[in-house]
């Protein structure tokens, strides 16, 4: 039996509560009441009456109670069996920043707290008021459900507390169960057991919640409307039945509560072992080691188990628990700013401990002391205390031992100045809060002067609400985003409250400047041109007669991207449409549909296969045909779209609109804080500016170069947001290899952080659930772990079902607005095969058993992700319907999909605010990367941008060419399409930059070597170049079909083909060492260097990804007759090139494989003695010794033995050397290619891919078409041109470059013309009618003024002013002061007239002064000072100027007249270099053809047809071609 203030209940009777907290006692009538059950229940109280609370804690000696405010009290998470209690109720808020941001009212707090203080499966009991289940806003109710589930609610009647407190007000017990992990309410799923978030009426329409309405007996009383309560009539109550006992029918109500409570579990015992644990303290922290009685216990939640070790053990133990204690008073003693000699006391009481604990037990980070202290959640920390040499000795102890390591946090009380005020705002509440901003200049009473204050400063949103104290946003925040949006809102919000007025006028000044039409990239496809422009063009175009216009439509359905031409085939006797822009086999309707829909046109012939059945196979001359039509349409389509004025203009304003809209925010990172930070540390200003885009932005990425100091950047966003109650639990997802390093870097950046790192032991399956409870239940400042094992936290399979149930029906609403639009079968067909595939997803999720021991990511209660080297998370799955384009991946990386969904849960969570990326490359293969990027931090945006899908996303910034590449065999050419151009770089830019943050080295300067890079050119042996002819020709029997697949294919050949460039013996190792070969010449390189480098003990790296070092070593070797050394037998390339150099003369000790090293640890001391210099030459794959790979200290050159795949691992590579910390002030990099082999190929490749990714990321803004070729990728460029050795190849790509160069002149010169017409047409007519206008107006200005004007100069004309007039200048002078004084807002008021011209007054908030408008045809506007006779002086001057702007005007409108002619002059003139575009492009097809790209090698690489290619068109006689 429980008792609730008197009322007695019996719904908790007979359980066994093992700690139980009550967060509101008063004298402690709930202990007092305690029911036999529970007598061994730990109780916590806690009371803010001081009173109050210390007559509670004489009462109740046993138990715990606190006498402070809930506010302020630190019990610990997910501890309590129980919470018990009768909550405070106000309309006011308490303050305690992890939960600000929800802005709860006192009840509603002591709900939010108790719910996280309650451990899983626990039950909260409350009495509160009605307000917490009527109340018309339900958003409190729903932060409850996601937490907890509603056991059962007791309305009580509004005389339940008459008696014992004197009130009369209706009241509920209400009965809660927190939930195991978060569940998200407006999923299908949650729908059961929600009734009580809604709510309903009574028959007498009285408003009560839904949850009494199912639940009559539940309401122990009959609800009515209170006219007695704040004099309102709309007030509810719960009047008492006047013949029942309220006793009896609270009795009857509780049977009716149900729930089944589980006690804590604790691991079943072994036998007949007695449970020794003991309930928790809540003093010791969680996951702890601590010492009762002398005897070592270790809590877990809430119980702590004895420790049984052995006699060492225990006092290992025992000494660290001492040491622990002594580390946290001094972290306490720092962060409170304790003088210098209590700091220095602790500081020798630590080292007394330290000393004498190492004496006799090793260091604390030893493998022994490690073992036994390790699960305790401090170790991290007293790890921290040593530092250690690369061979695990003591170098040093911390500075710990001897230094202030923690900056203690000073909070400002009083400031002077609003500005002052804003500032210390921003740092501690990450916006403006002017409540906050008026405490600190003395009170309430200030708003309205800092408003003034920082006017222009600070703006209020004009749809943050009526709250006068809400909404504020700085300049930089509210005059950046969409700015054209944010206009159109200011513009409707002034029209309702002229306030708004400053809102408009800044934005005005901060809008983008409009692109014209040569500066957008359009092409046919492009998803924001309305279809009716479509059809426009394909009419006119195609000649399309009138009567088949209204049946020929083109629609574009969202749902899926495509693009359907209905009815293609109905204007057969077109000649347009099937001989000018289209075939027989294909008319131009359909080209036009593909061409929209981003594919290339193709043709098949269908025929019968010896079984029956129909194949079809491509008619490669037919589509050489087809695809040439396609190009012209594409053509005229460019020639077409921006040619008449008025479609210009309108598709101009819809793309300013929709994409040249966003004004990126600049961050500043100058006013954070960074309270417990190691004062010897300093973040640099890009870190601190990164640090503010990810707090005061949304999601971020830190696209950093190496060396920029993301990990600091992360740990800080992390420490700052959970200081600002911004997030409460931030998880690090790092590499495998670095957890460790991330760790010790994060106690090194705050030494006061509780972390919890994660080891590969904790995701063993026997163990990963407990370290998930650990997750779930610390309050961590970081929780750190690897790549690997993110991916074994999944998403709850309901959320999963949810996301699929929610595709679903976007899928189904698809294919019926297609079937409404009577859209093209494989429109339907495509969606109803999505809708299958997510169906047998949804079927596999629901066949899945739920494992009991699967933690999900709910679960741990993340509210903010923190992932590096995000880069390795790029494979999303995105679909298509563009075909064999290189670079876009259509296979799904179970880890990336499962990031996604995390993604996107954490975006509902945190609105956007919750994910932060680290990445040197956040872009390495190809452009959909960064739309892949922009899925996981940017998807609502996309969504808004109508640019979710990929085909979309492309045809807005991309252009896919089908070009002529060396083919892979490095003989003659093939086509391929892929990505080449990019337009409207910018925008794609602007956007992307909301969530990015960018630094590339040249941004930066970091103090790094000078890398010198020389490509080695090595000449093929005979052998060689025999063997890559015949790599052509299996290139050819595989193209033909000659060859079965799975014996022979392109993915065999082209790596033959890498091998044969890198050692022929590769390929047979029977073949002779070629003495010209890469290898000899990189031995010859390394060994010249290793000698000239002995006395310094400089180091070089090799990178080799084709090949690996052998099992079997040493391998055995013979002396040739001239007394060198060679392999008896060749295995590898690593083997043979490290026993060349062992034969030149390097000890053998000094040549190390990085694959030697098969641990962490061995790794560890592997990289120490090449940083020593012990080793000098060390070999590996950019795989393995790639990122992570810290080993620059003594590096001096680089050799890369082949070319990799990607250009991130170039950079990757060349990153080991060209990095901070190397002592080296230049390093040499060489490159090896063979001439004539595959070495062509790849860095043919890598350069396609480098073009967008040092465009995209350049420091400099990007171009507004991308431009072919920069600095990186000429050096790519070059050595493709040498590995080729033809200069024709040489001749091409600079030829290439130069029409790229001439064409985009070319689109410039066009740009202006298109500029020019439109000034023409409409700029220079308006601006003469305006210029005649003014000058009119001047005009009869001075004539007015004139005949106004005593005759005599030293006369004062008079002066009237409300009314009165004055003829003395200084009466004037005064009256015209006193005018200011009497103004009430910024709008202008009519005051009086002077010398014939009416006055109005206003305040111009922006340049903080009065001024006078002097309203005659025209406006002429004076400032006015604070001097009587000065301001007469401003009006008269303001007049009598007026001669010399009418004769500005008139000098204007002559310029005008001749900048309109020398407009159509110049618009008249042709591109100045357009001969020498066609000659250097006709030379360039010369040189296309001779270097074998003629038009019978247009091969097309994927000859299969797609599902949804449509069969051939019957032949039509007397149109077939």
């Amino acid at each position: 039996m429980f008792i609730v203030n008197g009322v007695s209940g019996s719904s908790l009777h007979c359980i066994n509560f093992g700690a139980a907290t009550e967060p509101s006692c008063g004298i402690g009538n709930f202990f007092g009441l305690v029911p036999e059950s529970m007598k061994d229940s730990k109780l916590f109280g806690v009371e803010l009456d001081s009173i109050t609370g210390r007559i509670a804690q004489q009462l109740y000696q046993q138990n715990s109670i606190a006498v402070q405010g809930f506010e302020d009290t630190e019990l610990p998470d997910s501890f309590f069996d129980l919470a018990i209690g009768n909550v405070p109720f106000g309309s006011y808020s308490l303050h305690d920043k992890r939960y600000d941001k929800h802005r709860f009212l006192i009840h509603d707090y002591f709900f939010a707290k108790t719910l996280d203080k309650v451990r899983p499966g626990g039950i909260v009991a409350f009495v509160t008021s009605k307000g917490t289940m009527d109340k018309q806003n339900s958003s409190v109710r729903k932060y409850i459900a996601e937490r907890a589930e509603l056991i059962g609610a007791i309305r009580l009647p509004n005389n339940a507390f008459l008696a014992n407190a004197g009130t009369q007000v209706t009241t509920d017990i209400i009965f809660l169960q927190k939930r195991e992990k978060l569940i998200d309410v407006s999923m299908p799923e949650a729908d059961s057991g929600l009734e009580w978030l809604q709510l309903g009426q009574t028959e007498n329409g009285v408003p009560i919640n839904q949850y009494f309405l199912n639940h009559p007996e539940m309401v122990l009383g009959e609800m009515a409307f209170d006219d007695m309560m704040y004099g309102g009539a709309k007030e509810t109550t719960c009047k008492p039945f006047e013949s029942e006992s309220l006793s009896d029918l609270l009795a009857e109500a509780v049977q009716n509560i149900h729930a089944e409570y589980t006690d804590y579990e604790i691991e079943e015992l072994d036998g007949e072992e007695e449970d020794k644990s003991i309930p928790a303290d809540p003093s010791v922290r969680n996951f702890s080691f601590t010492l009762v009685n002398g005897e070592i216990y270790y809590r877990e939640n809430s119980r702590m188990f004895p420790v049984e070790q052995s006699l060492t053990g225990q006092n290992r133990v025992k000494g660290m628990i001492a040491i622990r204690d002594c580390v946290r008073r001094l972290i306490e003693y720092q962060t409170e700013s304790a003088p210098d000699e209590i700091v220095e006391r602790e500081q020798r009481e630590l080292n007394r401990l330290y000393d004498s604990f190492t004496a006799k037990y090793g260091l604390i980070n030893s493998r022994a002391n490690t073992t036994a202290f390790s699960p305790d959640s401090s170790f991290p920390i007293l790890c921290s205390l040593e530092v250690l040499d690369e061979s695990g000795n003591l170098e040093r102890k911390a500075a710990m031992f001897s230094k202030r390591t923690i900056k203690p946090y000073i909070a400002v009380s009083r400031v002077d100045t609003a500005s002052e005020a804003l500032a210390v705002s921003i740092g501690e509440k990450a916006g403006v809060d002017l409540g906050f901003m008026a405490s600190l200049m003395g009170g309430s009473e200030k708003i309205e002067q800092i408003k003034h204050d920082l006017a222009g400063v600070i703006f209020k949103d004009p749809e943050s609400g009526d709250d006068p104290l809400a909404g504020w946003q700085t300049a930089d925040e509210y005059l950046s985003g969409r700015v054209r949006e944010k206009l159109k809102i200011a513009r409707r919000a002034a029209e309702r409250d002229p306030v708004y007025a400053i809102n408009v006028e800044a934005l005005e000044k901060v809008q983008p400047k409009d692109l014209t039409a040569g500066e957008i990239g359009v092409r046919l496809g492009t998803t924001w041109i309305p279809e009716d422009v479509i059809e426009d063009f394909t009419f006119e175009l195609l000649g399309t007669p009138w009567q088949y216009q209204h049946r020929i439509h083109i629609r574009y359905s969202k749902v899926t991207g495509e693009w359907n031409v209905s009815e293609k085939s109905i204007d057969r006797s077109n000649i347009r449409s099937y001989n000018t822009y289209g075939t027989g086999r294909i008319n131009a309707y359909k080209i036009i549909e593909d061409t929209l829909n981003l594919r290339d046109v193709r043709i098949f012939d269908t025929f019968q296969d010896a079984d029956g059945r129909e194949q079809r196979v491509l008619n490669k001359k037919e589509t050489a045909i087809a695809q040439d039509k396609q190009d012209l349409i594409k053509q005229k389509f460019q020639e077409w779209i921006w040619a008449e004025p008025n479609r210009r203009e309108r598709l101009c304003r819809i793309y300013n609109d929709k994409f040249n809209s966003i004004r990126p925010r600049e961050y500043d990172g100058s006013h954070i804080v960074f309270a417990g930070m190691n004062p010897e540390k300093k973040l640099r200003p890009h870190q601190r500016n990164a640090v503010a885009r990810a707090i005061y932005g949304g999601n971020a990425l830190f696209g950093h170069v190496v060396g920029a100091g993301k990990t600091y950047e992360m740990i800080a966003t992390a420490m700052e947001a959970k200081r600002l109650g911004l997030s409460n639990k931030s998880l690090f997802v790092v590499p495998n290899n670095i957890i460790g390093d991330f760790a010790s870097d994060f106690l090194e950046l705050y030494p006061s952080a509780n972390i919890l790192m994660a080891t590969k032991k904790d995701f063993e399956k026997q163990n990963r659930k407990k370290f998930c409870a650990r997750i779930a239940t610390g309050d961590y400042d970081g929780i750190i772990i690897g790549h690997s094992q993110f991916e074994k936290i999944p998403l709850s399979t309901e959320r999963q079902q949810a996301m699929l149930k929610k595709q679903i029906a976007e899928v189904v609403a698809g294919i019926a607005a297609a079937k409404r639009q009577e859209g093209s079968r494989f429109t339907v067909k495509q969606m109803e095969k999505s809708k299958k595939s997510l169906e047998a997803k949804l079927k596999k999720l629901n066949d899945q058993s739920r494992k009991d021991d699967v933690v999900t990511f709910e679960e741990l209660g993340v509210d903010r992700l923190f992932i590096d080297e995000a880069d390795m998370f790029k494979n999303l799955y995105l679909y298509t319907k563009m075909r064999n384009v290189g670079g876009i991946a259509q296979t799904e990386a179970l880890k990336a999909s499962d990031l996604y969904m995390k993604c996107r849960y954490l975006d509902e969570l945190t609105g956007n605010k919750g994910v932060v990326f680290a990445t040197g490359t956040p872009v390495s293969n190809s452009m959909a990367e960064m739309y892949t990027m922009q899925r996981y931090l940017q998807y609502d945006t996309l969504e808004s941008l109508e640019l979710t899908h990929f085909d979309s996303w492309a045809a807005q910034f991309g252009e896919t060419v089908t070009s002529m590449e060396l083919k892979p065999e490095g003989k003659g050419f093939q086509q391929k399409t892929r990505f080449a151009n990019f337009y409207n770089l910018p925008e794609l830019m602007s956007v992307f930059k909301e969530v990015a943050d960018i630094q590339t080295a040249d941004m930066l300067n970091l103090p790094v070597p000078k890398a010198n890079y020389e490509t080695v050119v090595c000449k093929p042996s005979e052998m060689q170049k025999d063997m890559v002819s015949s790599l052509a020709d299996r290139a050819d029997a595989v193209r033909s079909g000659a060859v079965d697949p799975s014996v022979d294919n392109m993915l065999l050949i082209t790596n033959d083909g890498r091998k044969l460039a890198l050692d022929q013996r590769l390929l047979n190792p029977m073949l002779p060492d070629f003495e010209g070969s890469k290898v000899n010449v990189c031995a010859g390189n390394i060994y010249r260097i290793w000698e000239d480098t002995k006395e310094q003990r400089l180091t070089q790296l090799v990178f080799c990804d084709l090949s690996t070092p052998g099992k079997n070593r040493p391998v055995e070797m013979e002396e040739k007759e001239e007394g060198t050394f060679a392999m008896t037998d060749f295995q590898n390339v690593y083997d043979d090139l490290r026993n060349k150099l062992i034969a030149r003369g390097i000890p053998e000790e000094e040549i190390a494989f990085v694959h030697d090293a098969t641990n962490e640890a061995q790794k560890k001391e592997l990289f120490a003695k090449v940083r020593r210099g012990k080793i000098r030459v060390l070999l590996g794959s950019t795989f393995k010794m790639g990122a992570g790979t810290n080993v620059q200290d003594k590096l001096i050159a680089l050799h890369d033995l082949d070319c990799p795949w990607r250009p991130r691992d170039l950079e990757q590579r060349s990153g080991r050397i060209i990095r901070q910390g190397n002592q080296n002030p230049e390093v040499q990099i060489y490159r090896y290619v063979t001439e004539g082999t595959f070495d062509s190929y790849l860095y043919q490749m890598v350069e396609n891919k480098q073009r967008f990714i040092s465009q995209v990321f350049t420091s400099k803004s990007p171009a507004r078409v991308m431009q072919e070729i920069d600095d990186a990728v000429l050096s790519y460029n070059e050595i493709k041109a040498l590995a080729t050795g033809n200069p024709m190849i040489i001749e091409h790509a600079n030829l290439e470059t130069e029409v790229n160069k001439l064409k985009m002149l070319n689109a410039s010169h066009l740009s202006q013309k298109y500029e020019l017409e439109d000034k023409i047409l409409k700029y220079y007519p308006q601006e003469i009618s305006r210029l005649n206008e003014r000058i009119a107006g001047y005009t009869a200005d001075i004539a007015r003024r004139e005949e106004n004007t005593p005759a005599k100069k030293e006369d004062f004309p008079p002066m009237k002013i409300h009314g009165t007039i004055y003829t003395e200048k200084a009466e004037a002078g005064k009256a015209l002061i006193e005018a200011c004084k009497q103004l009430t807002n910024s709008d202008p008021v009519s005051i009086g007239s002077y010398r014939g011209f009416e006055m109005q007054l206003f305040y111009e908030a922006f340049s903080k002064e009065y001024r006078v408008a002097l309203k005659g045809q025209l406006t002429h506007t004076a400032s006015l000072g604070t001097d009587i006779h000065g301001n007469i002086t401003r009006l008269d001057n303001a007049l009598n100027g007026l001669e010399n702007r009418l004769q500005e005007h008139r000098d204007r409108l002559e310029n005008t007249k001749t900048q309109m002619e020398a407009a159509k002059a110049d618009a008249a003139k042709p591109f100045p270099r357009e001969q020498e575009l066609q000659e250097k492009s006709k030379r360039l097809a010369e040189l296309t053809k001779l270097l074998k790209m003629d038009e019978k090698d247009r091969e097309l690489l994927d000859s299969a047809p797609d599902e949804g290619d449509e069969q051939p068109e019957r032949k039509v006689v007397g149109l077939e071609r």
